[in-house]
């Protein structure tokens, strides 16, 4: 019973591991990770109900948590030196694992209900007004510090991403200038400056929307799929054009046709990716 128990423990280890990836790569939903490895499901019901079976299921995510924490510090550093040395590479490829999310978004809006005029509207609200929203959002707020306050936000975020499944938080972070300092304090392992916030805004998140989620996908699933779909789309393009407002946007400066030529294998490969991932989704969730 005693090995069983020990399994147990260092297999949620790993399923943490593999979750950080939601949290750190953009195009990957830290929900969907969830749900492929069986846990969201338990997860959302734990956040939105937290005292009911409190110490079961908090003795059950604890191993999670640790792998999580683990398995962002080990991939931070290779994602970083990646980013600094072909960033056009990389985010190509990012984008196409995004859009090979899409079809399976794509069926799980009308999994409930067929889609209707609101549906179409809330779709091109969040792809039109929503973008052009997050595209000046640092003209409009100015770059979101990379402070306490800040990585707190990216905590909410974070969140967020494990919440709604398909919906990646990285893509937003990008946006609003968070992603490499949040890489470069994993990596350096800034207990109080980057994980402390982070980790308090995530569970602050967790405990006030999870409830709200749970209640907005039971009965309105279809707008709620809808404006996901909109915001990821948005969010999505907007990874690939380059941004005058946002330090951490996209430069094709200097970019050969190697390069090119590299970033449309990456983001083949990319959608293929995301195409794999999201079937892994919908076989196990």
């Amino acid at each position: 019973m005693q090995n069983k128990r020990q399994e147990n423990f260092f297999i949620r280890l790993f399923k943490g591991v593999i979750i950080a990836l939601g949290f750190i790569l953009p195009g990957v939903s830290g929900g969907v990770l969830a749900a492929i490895l069986g846990i969201y499901e338990r997860l959302l019901h734990f956040m939105a109900h937290i005292r009911e079976n409190f110490k079961a299921d908090f003795m059950y995510f604890l191993p999670v948590g640790i792998g999580g924490v683990v398995g962002i510090g080990l991939l931070s550093k290779p994602l970083e030196f990646l980013l600094e040395h072909y960033q056009v590479i990389v985010l190509w490829g990012f984008a196409g694992a995004i859009i090979g999310t899409m079809p399976s978004l794509i069926r799980a809006s009308t999994s409930r209900s067929r889609r209707d005029t609101v549906d179409v509207l809330w779709f091109f609200f969040m792809l039109i007004f929503g973008g052009l929203f997050l595209f000046f959002m640092s003209k409009i707020f100015g770059t979101i510090p990379a402070n306490f306050l800040g990585f707190t936000v990216a905590g909410i975020l974070i969140a967020l991403g494990v919440l709604v499944p398909g919906l990646s938080p990285s893509n937003l972070l990008l946006i609003l200038g968070l992603y490499t300092p949040m890489l470069t304090g994993f990596k350096n392992f800034d207990i109080v400056g980057v994980f402390l916030p982070i980790t308090i805004g995530g569970i602050v998140a967790m405990v006030l929307f999870s409830k709200g989620m749970e209640y907005l996908i039971e009965n309105h699933h279809s707008r709620v799929y809808h404006f996901i779909l909109g915001i990821v789309l948005a969010s999505t393009i907007l990874i690939l054009v380059p941004n005058p407002y946002s330090a951490e946007s996209i430069s094709y400066a200097g970019v050969t046709g190697t390069t090119i030529t590299l970033s449309l294998i990456a983001f083949v490969l990319g959608t293929l990716l995301g195409l794999w991932m999201s079937g892994l989704e919908e076989k196990y969730k």
